[in-house]
């Protein structure tokens, strides 16, 4: 597994928006550009070197044409009780 700047509970998060990504049929590529961002955007959130605020988790989530609080929904319910941020 790739290196990553942040541990625990945010790797659901980024495995949340990976399958969605591929679930939709885009490449890092695609989705990227909807949001008006290189590739590299995602390929570094996907691999857990950065951290998505709420307004791009958002926009990240319409652009694969997916409910940003469905996927939302997905992140909690694989969280742990007791969050350390």
């Amino acid at each position: 597994m790739p290196k990553t700047i942040f541990g625990g509970d945010h790797r659901h998060l980024v495995a949340v928006l990976v399958e969605a990504r591929r679930t939709s049929g885009l490449t890092q590529a695609e989705l990227a550009a909807r949001v008006g961002k290189d590739q590299s955007f995602v390929s570094i959130i996907e691999r857990g070197q950065r951290r998505v605020d709420v307004l791009e988790f958002v926009a990240l989530a319409r652009a694969m044409d997916a409910e940003p609080t469905q996927l939302f929904e997905r992140v909690t319910r694989r969280l742990s009780r007791t969050l350390r941020i």
